[in-house]
């Protein structure tokens, strides 16, 4: 489990995650290997994993938006925060592909990043991820699991990630 930069209550106030346009959007969370087997085997969820290995949003008639399926709407709460995918855990940053490269970035929809983007928490943080992403055991975790490295638009991107 990845250190959490985000106070849980912050999430669970704001409703912009977990919440898309499309169907299709670049923004579902992608699934590592090892996240689609135990999905799958654990929770029976086969049916709301995609062939590209994203969790498969439902329309919502509430809010007009697709909802990510694991997303207790009512709530605003994850049905499986224990075991939520790495991209998830990582939000409001992000491993995205840009410029033939890929990056730690951020995502500034996010308030609480908005708010707190010239503190020391959010460096330290940033340093964190970096460090972590950067080793050698997220290393072979991307070379293994290429789908998580998106391009993501209107997002900053902070360090370089070398593959």
């Amino acid at each position: 489990m990845i250190k959490q930069f985000l106070p849980e209550g912050v999430c669970l106030k704001c409703k912009g995650c977990c919440r898309f346009l499309e169907a299709e959007s670049v923004w579902l969370a992608g699934l590592l290997n090892e996240e689609v087997d135990i999905l799958v085997k654990d929770h029976a969820c086969k049916e709301i994993i995609s062939a590209k290995k994203k969790i498969k949003p439902f329309f919502s008639t509430q809010s007009s938006t697709y909802i990510c399926s694991f997303l207790a709407e009512q709530e605003n709460k994850c049905k499986i925060y224990p075991l939520r995918p790495l991209e998830c855990q990582l939000y409001p940053f992000l491993i995205n592909y840009s410029q033939e490269n890929v990056w730690l970035a951020v995502d500034f929809n996010c308030p609480f990043v908005a708010d707190h983007l010239d503190t020391e928490e959010f460096k330290d943080y940033a340093k964190y991820l970096d460090d972590l992403l950067s080793s050698d055991e997220f290393k072979k975790i991307f070379k293994t699991n290429p789908q998580i490295i998106q391009s993501y638009p209107h997002v900053r991107n902070l360090t370089q990630i070398i593959l």
